[in-house]
């Protein structure tokens, strides 16, 4: 996974619209060289974060905006239920996530977390710290993870999407480069 550079925090705070937290690489770029996907820490601060890949593309991010107002996060929880290879997929899915968030745990952030009644949050708790594997928190995560790793849904919602990367008439991250985003780091989602 590429190493992140003070440039790159910069532009994810801009996407985000706020000062990254936790950032340990960044596992996909788009075409153009923005991030599209950070890895997080499982811990920030000393509490739990359970959401392993953060999606920061503004592009991708209004188009699964779109699908979610659509109602497909609904569509996509029944057709979990109805097809059990799929399940199966996210399932899995769902156990390399938690897999992942492990591994980044030294022994005293497990201790700590063990004294504070926790580890669920991060040891069994699936994707951003999903407790019912069969329902979907949100569609972005999912297609984070698609696209960190893999997750059968995320990968279903980038077939969805009429494009995964900005025109290169409009590339958003390079306008809010141009810009400084909107002079306090947001962008408009």
């Amino acid at each position: 996974m590429e190493r992140i550079s003070v440039s790159d925090l910069d532009l994810i705070a801009a996407q985000i619209g706020r000062r990254p937290r936790g950032v340990t690489g960044i596992p996909i770029r788009c075409s153009y060289g923005y991030p599209q996907v950070v890895r997080v820490r499982p811990l920030i601060d000393g509490e739990p974060f359970p959401t392993l890949y953060w999606l920061t593309c503004p592009h991708l991010c209004r188009e699964i905006d779109r699908l979610e107002a659509d109602g497909w996060v609904g569509r996509l929880e029944r057709r979990i239920a109805a097809d059990d290879a799929l399940g199966r997929g996210m399932e899995e899915a769902h156990r390399r996530y938690v897999e992942q968030r492990a591994a980044q745990l030294t022994g005293d952030d497990r201790r700590a977390l063990d004294e504070r009644g926790q580890s669920e949050s991060l040891l069994v708790k699936g994707i951003g710290g999903i407790a019912d594997r069969k329902r979907l928190k949100c569609l972005h995560l999912h297609v984070a993870h698609a696209l960190g790793d893999a997750n059968p849904i995320g990968d279903l919602v980038l077939e969805m999407l009429p494009t995964t990367e900005c025109s290169p008439e409009q590339v958003i991250c390079s306008a809010l480069l141009e810009d400084g985003a909107d002079r306090d780091g947001r962008i408009d989602r």
